[in-house]
């Protein structure tokens, strides 16, 4: 359980996640790094999702995106179809947001390659709150990473499986 939002402002990429590791109702742990960079091809995701299998996925994520000389969008197509149809990954249930200059996707285990509509991605158990803080505050000065932080804040007091420990990736 864990809340990601991905914004997209002028020019800038933030992803944002809390903090929070929870087993069942149960905090675990509230100074996780949910959220990556991958620095040399400018590309920053966040993960919804157990930390091992976030670590496995962001690996393989950071290899497809070398294979494909930094092509997300077919990256993303290849991991996700290693995801569904690979013995061991398959059984992971995760999303993970991703994002370059360019491109926004949701990957998910079951194959989906999502481009959403807008420039807010919310994924995980407090996603849909993110995503509707983030679409309201696109309309104002704030800048890609006030809206992602602002987002992740209002979903901490809504989502008991989300925190305000927030951790920022940008491009």
């Amino acid at each position: 359980m864990t809340t990601i939002v991905l914004v997209r402002k002028n020019n800038e990429v933030v992803v944002a996640g809390d903090g929070q590791v929870s087993m069942g109702n149960t905090v675990v742990k509230s100074t996780a790094s949910k959220v990556r960079k991958i620095e040399k091809r400018d590309v920053v995701a966040g993960f919804a999702g157990s930390t091992a299998d976030a670590l496995t996925l962001f690996e393989r994520l950071e290899a497809k995106i070398e294979k494909h000389a930094g092509n997300l969008s077919r990256a993303a197509v290849e991991l996700a179809k290693d995801w569904r149809t690979d013995k061991y990954l398959r059984r992971l249930e995760a999303l993970m947001a991703i994002g370059d200059k360019e491109n926004s996707y949701i990957i998910s285990g079951t194959g989906d390659v999502l481009e959403p509509e807008g420039d807010v991605i919310g994924i995980g158990s407090g996603g849909n709150y993110a995503l509707a803080a983030g679409k309201v505050l696109m309309n104002t000065e704030m800048n890609a990473e006030q809206v992602a932080k602002k987002a992740i804040e209002v979903a901490s007091e809504i989502c008991v499986f989300t925190n305000n420990n927030i951790k920022i990736e940008k491009i």
